[in-house]
């Protein structure tokens, strides 16, 4: 085979002439072929998006402005002489740059794990001889053995086929299998209808096959829309570009700040090189180090609590979109609802009958509307199971406790109810051996197969389909036990309960029998296109999940529009809509209409209505489109290749872990291995729950640096000794801060968090009221630490009241750690010991500080001496004051009352 192969319409082609064009042939390769056409053509895989090697992601660390400038800072402290300091700061930025790495790397790791869910393994034939190899292995040439429930490996040409039927609705949207059979195709023909061709990540839902691999990885269907996607940029979250407005307004203070101080000590006489380092420290202190590192700790712990709840965060940041969302976008089969069709209704022989149960689990029982129970099965109810149950290709299984359909949904229902009637499956598909079939199409939109008569008189045909086909064939219904010709009155009634089902959002199909003649092997489509019994009707829903109507409600509390996008019937969207109370009134807009919207329309019809029905993934990106040009961020899910581009234009992408396609979960920023809207839902609560702890820290760091430079400003312009040393504020900054930031980065979630709407993305990190409190508590500090520094000097050494004003200043921030835990409530409301973590965090603060003061090894880096109990009790006195202040100033509501629901920017505490 050569190295390069031109384009080549696979299709047109006859199978002697593609099998000669691959130099392959029906027994396939031999084990040396293969892993020579491996060498050349690489593994049979999807390329992953650009961005995720190692030294990317550490790249992605650095780059950080609070990391440049602390580099900045360490390199000054190194050419002034200071080695210890810029060791430190150095230490700072490598921790930090490698907890983030390693965080995400892991986070990196989790999604490869789920990419497993593709084909892992396929079935080939070496010379003959059927072989399981690993799917990227398979190469142009091989030919693939497909079986019902296979995923195909590879984009290849049909070369035999026993009723095999695909779901290729990932890749053509198209809901009903695909019936595939060998032989040539039309040049032109599009690729949904090409049916001797077989794709890539699709499913086999029935029957079997064999097909000659032409494309392989990238350059298959499914590879090519991969392509794409991995070319189109992503945009930065609102936490990055929050966290890169903040670094660079304090680097501009930073620098600001240390040029003026130093300009004020040279005034004032202070030696060249120690103003320098003062400087240095200066400028240290307006950059809260702590905060890079805080920031990847509890984005980590997000991202691990996510994936205890079912989902898997691709990058720590797209948490904090979350909280920001304002529009979740959500399918509606499996992810607002079980993706478990349920028999919900039957009727037979005149009578609707009622069936409990939900899901795939064969529990239940079936009773006559109103609450009768039922005896003997009535001949027509039991007729209408049958055809059910053995005009059927599906298979029921139970795995580890769960209950799986192989093979269509809606035929996986039918066995189910069959199961909760007392039928035997096993023995009763046994003594129903099948003699033919037709398969399902969605032009004869019906199912036939023949099977032997009762007591081995001739044979019987069974057909099940949609309705209105199936009444089209039929000139008798079953009703009292035997066949009645099918008059006006009766088409009437027939068509009454089909319009009743159907208004219940029950997906309608309709069973029918024929009784053929004795010896009659085959079935032709003849044969059941006319002069049927109608045996009855199964009315069937997916129903919706119990922990969606919760999530749903719990949505719109916190100020978030949940809006279904289904390419369901519009009556069967509206219905379950309605059920988990995504609309009240209204109509579903249709995918029709929607190609007649405007935009701005668009999004309000998103907004008022919030139900979309028989839409394509054209129709999701432009609502999603429509949404973000409206101001809103927007989350949205999908599972399918063709949803790729509106989960990577989002927001924030969402796939589906379990039915999602490779190239869907590529897109997506966060994967759901449970395909549940309760878990977006809960990944909206953790990131309201991560951006107030970031918004804690940030006040927690700023009040602490600003207070710093408050005391250092002022004693400069009255004229005191310099107060702290440049390693003392290095210290503060650095240890008693860093052992508090932690614990405020996983304050536990308050009980209203989802009670306020989503924050305006324009909002800066540090708004008003946290300004305000900053400016009212950062004056207390200064003081506090200036006139106790004045009062020790008085009675003491310089030595001594540097010493009395670090551990004042270290005091200050032991209670700064309480009051910041709440932007509105005092520490004794949300509980004082319900964040352990604080106390601990402070506790160590103060042992490390006490050592920095008693022990010889502190006297020696910082210039301390010890205090008596009466200074450390003075300091304790001194210091709580900014709590006593913080507490009263939030019990007369002077930093504003937390603003009701309906008030948009607030903050969930």
């Amino acid at each position: 085979m050569s190295d390069e192969t031109p384009e080549v319409n696979w299709h047109t082609l006859d199978d002697d002439e593609v099998l000669k064009r691959l130099e392959s042939s029906r027994d396939g390769l031999s084990a040396d072929e293969a892993k020579q056409r491996l060498e050349k053509t690489g593994l049979n895989s999807l390329e992953v998006e650009e961005g995720i090697s190692p030294l990317r992601l550490l790249a992605r660390q650095v780059h950080n402005p609070l990391i440049y400038l602390l580099a900045g800072a360490a390199v000054l402290s190194l050419l002034v002489g200071h080695r210890v300091d810029a060791a430190v700061i150095a230490g700072v930025i490598v921790l930090n740059s490698l907890l983030g790495f390693f965080q995400e790397w892991r986070a990196e790791g989790a999604l490869n794990a789920l990419r497993q869910m593709a084909a892992l393994h396929a079935r080939v034939l070496r010379v003959g001889n059927p072989a399981d190899i690993e799917a990227d292995k398979v190469v142009p040439g091989d030919v693939l053995v497909l079986e019902t429930g296979d995923r195909v490996a590879a984009d290849a040409r049909l070369l035999s086929g026993d009723n095999l039927r695909l779901d290729e609705s990932a890749l053509t949207g198209e809901s009903q299998p695909a019936a595939k059979e060998p032989g040539q195709v039309d040049e032109g023909t599009p690729m949904a209808d090409r049916k001797n061709m077989v794709w890539m990540s699709t499913s086999v839902t029935g029957g079997r096959g064999r097909a000659v691999v032409v494309e392989t990885g990238m350059q298959t269907q499914m590879g090519r829309i991969a392509g794409e996607v991995r070319a189109t940029g992503r945009e930065s979250t609102p936490l990055q570009k929050r966290m890169h407005k903040l670094g660079i307004v304090l680097g501009v203070a930073g620098i600001t700040l240390a040029a003026g101080v130093f300009g004020l000590g040279m005034l004032r006489g202070h030696e060249l090189v120690g103003m320098l380092m003062f400087s240095v420290a200066v400028a240290v202190s307006a950059i809260p180090e702590g905060l890079p590192a805080v920031i990847s700790v509890t984005l980590a712990l997000g991202v691990k609590r996510m994936a205890q709840r079912n989902a898997i965060i691709r990058r720590m940041s797209a948490v904090e979109t979350l909280g920001s969302t304002t529009v979740i976008c959500s399918d509606k089969t499996g992810t607002l609802t079980k993706n478990q069709m349920t028999v919900r209704m039957l009727w037979a022989g005149g009578e609707t009958f009622e069936v409990s149960g939900e899901g795939y689990r064969p529990e239940g029982e079936l009773q006559r509307t109103g609450g009768e129970k039922i005896g003997e099965l009535p001949e027509s109810l039991e007729r209408l199971l049958s055809i059910g149950m053995l005009s059927n290709n599906a298979n029921l299984k139970e795995e580890g406790g769960q209950w799986l359909v192989e093979g269509n949904p809606s035929e996986g229902a039918l066995l189910v109810v069959a199961i909760k009637a007392g039928f035997e499956i096993g023995r009763m598909r046994k003594d129903g051996d099948r003699l033919a079939e037709i398969p399902f199409s969605s032009d004869t939109k019906y199912m036939a197969t023949l099977h032997p008569g009762k007591n081995g008189d001739g044979s019987v045909a069974y057909v099940k389909g949609a309705p209105e086909r199936i009444m089209e064939f039929c000139s008798h219904v079953l009703k009292d036990g035997r066949p009645m010709e099918l008059n006006e009155k009766l088409r009437n009634e027939i068509a009454g309960i089909n319009e009743e089902f159907a208004s219940n959002a029950l997906r309608v199909m309709a069973g029918a029998y024929r009784e053929m003649p004795q010896g009659q092997g085959k079935l032709e489509q003849s044969d059941v296109e006319g002069g049927l019994i109608l045996a009855g009707i199964w009315g069937m829903i997916d129903p919706p999940r119990e922990e969606s109507i919760q999530a749903v409600g719990d949505a719109k509390t916190a100020g978030i529009h949940p809006v279904m996008i289904t390419g369901d019937h519009a009556v069967t969207a509206l219905a379950i809509a309605r059920q988990v109370g995504i609309a009240e009134d209204g109509e579903a807009v249709t995918g029709k209409e929607i190609d007649g919207m405007e935009k701005p329309a668009l999004a309000k019809a998103a907004l008022e209505g919030g139900v979309f029905a028989r839409v394509t993934p054209a129709h999701k990106l432009k609502i999603m489109e429509a949404l973000k040009e409206q101001g809103h961020i927007v989350a949205m899910t999908g599972d399918g290749v063709n949803d790729a581009p509106a989960l990577k234009g989002a927001d924030l992408g969402v796939a589906m872990g379990r039915a999602g396609t490779e190239v869907a979960k590529e897109a997506a920023d966060m994967v759901l291995t449970d395909d549940n809207f309760a878990t977006i839902v809960h990944a909206v609560e953790e990131g309201r729950v991560i951006y107030s702890n970031l918004r804690r820290v940030v006040f927690f760091l700023l009040a602490t640096n600003f207070g710093e430079i408050l005391t250092l400003t002022v004693a400069l312009v009255i004229g005191l000794d310099l107060p702290l040393t440049a390693v003392m504020i290095l210290w503060v900054n650095l240890v008693t801060d860093g052992a508090c930031t932690v614990p405020l980065g996983v304050e536990p979630r308050h009980a209203d968090v989802l009670r306020h709407p989503p924050r305006d993305p324009k909002e800066f990190i540090v708004d008003r009221r946290v300004a305000l409190r900053m400016a009212l508590l950062t004056p207390i500090m200064a003081a506090g630490t200036l006139g106790l520094f004045w009062h020790a000097q008085q009675n003491g050494g310089l030595d001594y009241a540097r010493t009395v004003a670090f551990a004042t200043l270290a005091g200050f921030q032991w209670f700064q750690a309480f009051n910041a835990r709440s932007n509105y409530q005092s520490v004794f409301s949300i509980g004082l010991f319900s964040n352990k973590w604080v106390l601990l965090g402070v506790g160590i603060a103060i042992v490390l500080q006490l050592g920095a003061v008693h022990t010889s090894v502190g006297h020696l880096l910082f210039g301390t001496t010890g205090l008596s109990l009466m200074d450390w009790l003075s300091i304790t006195l001194v210091s709580s004051s900014i709590w006593v202040a913080d507490e009263i100033l939030k019990r007369f509501g002077v930093y504003g009352r937390q603003r009701g629901k309906n008030v948009k920017g607030t903050e969930g505490e």
